[in-house]
């Protein structure tokens, strides 16, 4: 349903020319749920804003369905690592923003008007977030700060859900229970997800695919298929298995290969010795 062909993308600073990205193609079929990693400066934040139409690219194509992506719309939804909550909104308010936006932009009927509301109150439901609706961002913690952004997201039904790095300001606890929330709600919703993260561990435990990028420019190494179960039967333990570790193992090195890591690293072995 998402094509990514070709993509070739350019920054320009005093003159001079960096490509970030380099002939970048890329597939994702219905209802999967793919993370991107890897190093700094790979181009996986800046492929998200392209794909969420925030972000010009130079040549290629971008396609939702056959049709081209020239920039922001409803099929798609951002999701940031700030949360980008409007403060002097409750949570029900900020879960509805978008969706009441897009109602006053026609006549919406009473039928439709009614469907949202139940939706708002189901989403509520199934992020936790009852007990909240009533509450401003600053009285929430970061993690429940990150459900309301989600459940903003899902709320106007976008065909990709876009992630970057959302839970990257989060503590270790906090996103392992933000990590089974995801899989929850991916298994609930079925909404494609393109996934951004620096942790490995986190990739391989949400995604059904990982493509490393390498850097300078950036472009996909390769590709691994997690292998795992339904998103609906993973568990926490399944990161202690031999199969979950050997693709962590293996996606590292893909990692430090591309990134000049196991170079430095003997250098600095050489001025140790």
């Amino acid at each position: 349903m998402l094509n990514v062909t070709d993509i070739v993308k350019s920054f320009h600073h005093r003159g001079v020319q960096t490509r970030v990205i380099d002939g970048l193609s890329l597939d994702v079929r219905e209802g999967e749920f793919i993370a991107l990693v890897g190093a700094s400066g790979c181009g996986k934040s800046t492929l998200l804003r392209m794909i969420a139409g925030l972000e010009p690219f130079d040549t290629g194509t971008i396609t939702m369905n056959g049709t081209p992506v020239f920039g922001p719309a409803a099929d798609r939804a951002m999701i940031f690592q700030d949360y980008s909550l409007y403060p002097w909104l409750t949570v029900m308010q900020n879960v509805r923003f978008c969706r009441e936006l897009k109602a006053n932009q026609h006549n919406e009927t009473l039928n439709e008007a009614r469907a949202a509301i139940d939706r708002s109150y189901a989403l509520m439901e199934l992020m936790g977030l009852d007990h909240a609706r009533d509450l401003y961002p600053n009285q929430l913690s970061g993690g429940m700060q990150q459900r309301v952004a989600i459940a903003r997201a899902l709320m106007v039904r976008p065909k990709v859900l876009l992630m970057d790095e959302p839970f990257g300001a989060l503590d270790a606890q906090t996103r392992e229970v933000m990590h089974d929330l995801i899989l929850h709600l991916h298994a609930h919703e079925g909404t494609t997800t393109l996934f951004v993260t620096h942790d490995v561990e986190e990739a391989l435990y949400l995604s059904e695919r990982v493509i490393v990028l390498a850097p300078n420019p950036g472009r996909i190494d390769s590709e691994v298929l997690t292998q795992l179960p339904p998103a609906s039967e993973r568990n926490q333990d399944m990161k202690l298995d031999q199969n979950f570790l050997h693709c962590k193992r293996e996606i590292l090195n893909r990692i430090r290969a591309t990134s000049g890591v196991n170079t430095q690293l003997d250098l600095l072995r050489r001025i140790g010795s």
